[in-house]
């Protein structure tokens, strides 16, 4: 079994948390009895195989799915119970298969993002002008500004949906697979850009708190502050990556051997694979011999 979590007196606080919280889509149970609580000013990534329930977990993070038992908290509250738009100053979300209305631009759907610091008699502000300016800039989409989003590459439409989710300007950000489309360049980029959102500011003031689903171990394992392996619906392990990712998991969690080296780069476990892991089977039973009649002899 992999480590458990790990516990010291350095550990950050968590405003966001998941206490015994079970999720399903109508009779089919997807989460069971899940806890996990989010460290503040760092990045959480959550890995494991296909429909296990990762994305699930993340959409339940941030309201978009209510929970069948358990609860989601925010700074100690039930989400069911915040207003919905404190609830969006507070929580970014990107969802894996976000859709933007037709024929909108990249500045006015990157705008969007601002509306939760809006009121009826403030439409529009210096710091949402602010705002938008620097989320484009970071997500390298400012030449695009006046294009629509319709014409855009699959990798363009996620850089832009990923300055919308930084135009709002949330201490909680969600990002579901941030990656997809993206070239490794371009993967590289958004993924040191998390990692920039997660430090600490030259003042001393704590960072962004990032939780993010990433297919990717050896990604996952490199930006992480911490990790979270989930296999049907629960955790297996969590902790630190060089704690957590280890052969032993890998096999677990994703049926592969595998061999950890340390990343030459980063120092950080990088998981080289093997062969797919199969469980023992007992010896195959020897078919009877067969007789080979001798040439010219009669039968």
């Amino acid at each position: 079994m992999s480590p458990s979590p790990t516990t010291d007196s350095a550990q950050p606080g968590s405003r966001l948390a998941a206490r015994a919280l079970t999720l399903a889509y109508e009779d089919r149970t997807v989460v069971h009895e899940l806890d996990l609580a989010v460290p503040d000013g760092q990045v959480t990534v959550i890995v494991g195989p296909n429909a296990c329930g990762k994305s699930t977990t993340l959409r339940a993070l941030g309201r978009l799915l209510k929970p069948r038992g358990g609860a989601v908290l925010l700074d100690g509250t039930e989400l069911a119970r915040i207003p919905t738009k404190r609830i969006a100053q507070s929580i970014g979300l990107l969802p894996q298969t976000p859709v933007a209305p037709e024929a909108i631009t990249v500045s006015d759907l990157v705008a969007r993002g601002r509306q939760p610091h809006q009121s009826w008699w403030q439409q529009w502000s210096d710091a949402d002008e602010r705002a938008v300016t620097d989320a484009m800039a970071r997500t390298d989409v400012t030449a695009l500004a006046e294009r629509s989003v319709d014409e855009l590459s699959g990798g363009q439409r996620q850089r832009v949906w990923i300055a919308m989710a930084l135009a709002q300007e949330t201490d909680l950000l969600l990002l579901d697979e941030p990656t997809t489309y993206l070239d490794i360049a371009h993967q590289v980029e958004v993924l040191d850009l998390v990692r920039q959102l997660a430090s600490p500011a030259a003042d001393g003031t704590r960072g962004r708190t990032v939780v993010t689903v990433l297919h990717d171990l050896n990604q996952a394992a490199r930006y992480a502050d911490h990790l979270v392996a989930m296999k049907e619906g629960r955790i297996v392990a969590e902790g630190r990556p060089g704690d957590v990712v280890t052969a032993e998991l890998v096999r677990e969690v994703f049926g592969l051997e595998a061999v950890i080296v340390p990343d030459p780069v980063t120092g950080s476990p990088l998981v080289v694979p093997g062969a797919p892991w199969t469980p023992a089977t007992a010896p195959p039973v020897s078919a009877p011999p067969v007789s080979v009649p001798t040439p010219g002899k009669a039968l």
